[in-house]
């Protein structure tokens, strides 16, 4: 096997894993905004269902 297929075939693995590692981090940044949305949402339905009492630990 040449030298030139052995570039060729190593750039195409690069290539291929930061196309994978691209989509992986797409997925999770929306997951991530999607999840601080609920957690603001719980907080805010929390602090008024709560009428500001607080809530201690036994």
């Amino acid at each position: 096997m040449s030298s030139v297929w052995k570039v060729v075939g190593v750039l195409l693995a690069v290539w291929l894993g930061l196309a994978v590692l691209g989509a992986v981090v797409r997925g999770l940044f929306w997951l991530a905004i999607v999840a601080g949305v609920l957690f603001a949402i719980t907080a805010v339905v929390g602090a008024i269902k709560g009428g500001g009492k607080n809530k201690q630990l036994p």
